[in-house]
């Protein structure tokens, strides 16, 4: 079945792996290109350039790596991209972006209320 078929909507995933001190920087910049949300994966471990990385923490959530999951509508992923890339220049953290489809496409076209956020 193709996604026209399922009723399904076309957006873009980007998920991030940076380490957690720089993980506020990716959050707000996330927010700042208008996604409605996101997902936190603190702890995360894995094999890279830099060697094997553990997900436990050992003294504190910033030397540990953080997974952070985005989906937004094809208008936004360019400047989203646009600040992530010199951020990611900066650090040992990596990108990847994907085409997706989601079935509930209001829920990525609308900033949450002040009222939501909180709840």
């Amino acid at each position: 079945m193709t996604p026209a078929q399922t009723a399904l909507t076309r957006m873009t995933k980007v998920e991030v792996v940076v380490p957690g001190d720089d993980a506020p920087a990716v959050r707000d910049l996330i927010r700042s290109v208008g996604a409605t949300g996101y997902t936190s994966l603190s702890g995360v471990s894995g094999l890279g350039h830099h060697g094997y990385h553990q997900g436990r923490l050992l003294f504190n959530q910033q030397a540990a790596l953080e997974l952070i999951i985005t989906v937004v509508p094809d208008a936004r992923v360019e400047a989203l991209l646009a600040g992530l890339r010199p951020l990611l220049d900066a650090t040992s953290g990596v990108m990847f972006v994907t085409e997706t489809y989601v079935s509930r496409p209001e829920y990525f076209s609308t900033a949450p209320t002040a009222r939501e956020e909180v709840q």
